[in-house]
């Protein structure tokens, strides 16, 4: 809702499974925004919409992931992005095998606790695999409170 607003220039799509629809619907009609559309269903493993987007951003999704999971993902979007695009990814990440606070390392700790096949993602690993499906790094972007955005275009 807040890129929506601060933003009314650019639609935005949202889209996540479908148990989480009613509460983003809910976030939508509460707002004055004309520009945020009603969620399409995904899921990674299989469920992709079948038109393409210029432009995605995914925030804190990656780290509740598994790898797997981060796979079909990149997949999937190398797959609706459209050439020249940005794939803009927000969320805590590890640079050369080392957490770049105490906090994320503590935060770490709790996601594997919580489920065994979360965690913090590597920078070079998620760097790779954009890389394997056509994506090429063009900025990494320090955030409050230990988070970064990646930003890939698509070749």
């Amino acid at each position: 809702m807040f890129f929506a607003e601060q933003l009314p220039h650019l639609e935005w799509q949202t889209s996540d499974q479908i148990q989480h629809h009613p509460g983003i619907q809910q976030w939508i009609n509460e707002s004055d925004c004309r520009n945020i559309h009603a969620p399409l269903s995904l899921n990674v493993a299989d469920q992709w919409p079948t038109r393409t987007f210029n432009g995605i951003f995914s925030a804190n999704t990656v780290h509740i992931m598994s790898w797997p999971e981060v796979k079909m993902m990149f997949e999937g979007i190398a797959n609706i992005l459209e050439k020249n695009a940005p794939l803009c990814l927000y969320g805590p990440f590890n640079y050369s095998n080392q957490y770049t606070s105490p906090s994320n390392a503590n935060f770490d700790t709790w996601l594997k606790n919580r489920d065994p096949n979360s965690a913090i993602r590597a920078f070079e690993d998620l760097c790779s695999l954009a890389e394997n499906h056509g994506m090429k790094l063009k900025h990494d972007y320090e955030m409050p409170a230990n988070n970064r955005i990646l930003v890939w275009l698509k070749t």
